[in-house]
């Protein structure tokens, strides 16, 4: 992949240099909107089960954009299991925090639903952890009003730590699970907390739970996805219109990688910008998959250089030869695209020829 981006960068930036003065030049940050200055990515969501002192260790090792310690679902349901958990999370965190956790901004906890006995106690718990944690995951939301509920309750926690660190924003990522949680994910993707994002928490993510919605819903699923395809849709157009990030449903089928590869190239183009993970052995695909391809970048970068050559002609399109023959017409919404495109390559340092 490297070589390929070194010897694209020194063909196209000799045609560049010969077709685009210097008067002419433009950074791709003067062009690129406030939203994709500073990238973060977040491919990978991978779930740690907190009931399983092996795994939690083993996370300390792993390259996955998010490692999400999960007391939720894989954590057997007994009140007893569910605080043995707990309490061995809390402690692998204390223990290890200083030495070489992950970055807290890369590190989250799913807790147990607001309907549940175990939410209080995992959110009190957990963000008594300080600086080490960033992002709470909360299963099962319906509605805003549920998320006022998680806000109400993280401003509880935190005004009772009397080391409490306010400035620090708690990010949530929402589930969404449920038809209901679907039908209202408009005014979820929306909602801000009543008491500031600071002390009550900051939406973050929309989040797609396929299995918890065909359950409630009796979708029946298949490989092809197709009975998904209006549900997450439908998440990624709500996450957009709000600049959160986008994750896409779990690859249940985790030993079979091309099905898994497959999965991510159509999450991708749903406009998904991550995918959850529930087995070590899918990070390295989610992670080539949820970038730009060799050819998407060569393109955004001929849009680009080809736009400004317009702009300096005082055009507003121009047209562009397609590989195969014929010509494709690119305007201001193209050069977006390819803009975005740039800024993901990037933020993945992937080689951006002759683009500053």
């Amino acid at each position: 992949m490297t070589l390929l981006f070194t010897r694209f960068s020194v063909n196209l930036a000799a045609r560049s240099r010969a077709t685009v003065p210097k008067r002419w030049k433009t950074t791709i940050s003067s062009m690129m909107p406030e939203s994709t200055r500073d990238v973060q990515l977040r491919r990978s969501y991978l779930y740690v089960p907190a009931a399983s002192d092996r795994m939690l260790e083993k996370s300390l090792t792993n390259n996955s954009d998010m490692i999400i310690y999960d007391l939720e679902d894989s954590v057997p349901p007994s009140a007893e299991d569910k605080s043995a958990a707990r309490h061995r999370l809390v402690s692998f965190i204390r223990q290890t925090a200083s030495m070489n956790l992950p970055r807290p901004s890369r590190v989250g906890v799913r807790v147990n639903g607001i309907g549940t006995d175990f939410f209080q106690k995992d959110i009190w718990q957990v963000l008594a952890l300080g600086q080490s944690i960033r992002t709470i995951l909360m299963p099962k939301i319906h509605s805003a009003a549920d998320l006022d509920i998680v806000s109400d309750e993280i401003y509880a926690s935190r005004n009772q730590r009397p080391d409490g660190s306010p400035e620090l924003n708690i990010n949530i990522i929402a589930s969404i699970e449920s038809a209901k949680g679907l039908w209202h994910v408009g005014e979820i993707a929306a909602w801000q907390s009543k008491h500031g994002s600071p002390l009550g928490g900051k939406l973050s993510a929309l989040l797609f739970a396929a299995e918890d919605y065909c359950a409630d819903t009796s979708v029946i699923r298949t490989s092809s996805r197709q009975e998904l395809l209006f549900a997450r849709s439908r998440i990624v157009n709500a996450a957009k219109a709000y600049n959160l990030h986008a994750i896409d449903m779990v690859c249940v089928n985790y030993k079979d990688l091309n099905y898994l590869k497959e999965e991510c190239e159509d999450g991708r183009r749903l406009g998904f910008t991550g995918k959850q993970a529930i087995h070590p052995t899918q990070v390295d695909i989610i992670h080539s998959t949820y970038v730009p391809t060799a050819k998407e970048i060569e393109r955004a970068a001929n849009i680009f250089r080809q736009m400004l050559l317009a702009h300096a002609s005082n055009k507003g399109a121009v047209g562009i030869d397609l590989e195969g023959g014929g010509k494709e017409m690119v305007d201001a919404p193209m050069l977006k695209q390819a803009v975005n495109t740039i800024a993901v390559a990037r933020a993945a340092g992937l080689y951006i020829p002759n683009i500053a």
